[in-house]
This record gives structure tokens, C-alpha cells and sequence, in this order.
């Protein structure tokens, strides 16, 4: 039987909530002997309003950009990963976060991803990117909550508080 968190994809915007779901999956990946692949979008602007007039420019993030990026992710999952032997692949992509993450995902086994807790309009009138992964990935889907994600922080504390005593 082949083991599920062997190819782990981790969607990653440099926020709290990412950060987060890339340590669930270094540890996934570490407890499985799997590889982490951490991937960041960069989403072209159409306009200051996210609606592009027909025949209307389209901005994309110049290549120095890209490559500052890219070296800020590595660096980033490098910290995260610390001492745990695990394989870890970056790649930073110019598209939409959706496009990318299910392109990513032909190749992966699971998707470990942040939610970021938006609100009940914003959700309603936008949904989010990681509800839309959840219904069209080709691979199961982990997501790591913005309460995940509270509590683990509020756990590293109480431990840090007590090592020091």
C-alpha cells in the first residue's frame, strides 16, 4: 500500500496562517519519509478592482521579483524544515493562486493548506481559495484553520514558559 504523505504540496503566501500548515507538513513528511513542496503564486493584476476591461493591460511581476521571492520561500521552508531530514522542492509561479495549486497537485499526494478565516460577506461574495482547492484537487486536501493555528501558537508558548522555569 502506498503511503499517503509521501509527496506533500504546501501552498504558501508568507502569512502566519501558511507558515503554520508547513510545519504540520515538514512533520507529515518527516514521520513518512515524504518531500515537501512548497509553491507560491503570484497572481497577475488585471486592475485595481480585480476586473480587467476588455482589451484592458494585464501587470506581471517582473523576473527580479520572482527571484527574490523564490529566494525568500527557500529560505523560509530551510528554517521551518530545520534539523528533520526531509526533501523540500520550491517553486515560485506567476498565476493565479487557484490555477497554480491544482496544476501542483497532478504531482503531489496530499495538499496541506491554510485557511485564513475570512469573513462571512467577503466569503459569501469571493469564496476562498482554499474552499475551491477543496472541491477540485485531484488529491486529499488538509486544512489548517485560523483556531489550528491559534492554538498551536498558544502552545509553543506554555512549553517556551516551562523550559524556562
Amino acid at each position: 500500500m502506498a503511503k499517503l504523505f509521501q509527496r506533500i504540496l504546501v501552498p504558501y503566501d508568507f502569512s502566519d496562517h501558511s507558515r503554520h500548515a508547513l510545519e504540520v507538513a515538514c512533520d507529515l513528511a518527516a514521520e513518512n519519509g515524504g518531500e515537501v513542496a512548497a509553491l507560491c503564486a503570484l497572481e497577475p493584476v488585471t486592475s485595481l478592482a480585480g476586473i480587467r476591461p476588455p482589451g484592458g493591460p494585464i501587470w506581471y511581476p517582473p523576473e527580479d521579483l520572482v527571484e527574490s521571492e523564490r529566494e525568500r520561500l527557500e529560505k523560509e521552508v530551510a528554517r521551518t524544515i530545520g534539523r528533520r531530514a526531509i526533501r523540500m522542492r520550491t517553486s515560485v509561479v506567476v498565476a493565479p493562486p487557484l490555477e497554480a495549486i491544482l496544476a501542483a497537485a497532478e504531482s503531489a499526494d496530499v495538499i496541506v493548506m491554510a485557511t485564513t478565516g475570512r469573513g462571512a460577506l467577503s466569503h459569501l461574495l469571493v469564496g476562498s481559495v482554499a474552499e475551491k482547492v477543496v472541491r477540485h484537487a485531484p488529491v486529499p486536501v488538509l486544512t489548517i484553520g485560523r483556531d489550528a493555528t491559534q492554538r498551536a501558537a498558544g502552545g509553543r508558548k506554555a512549553r517556551t514558559a516551562v523550559r524556562r522555569r
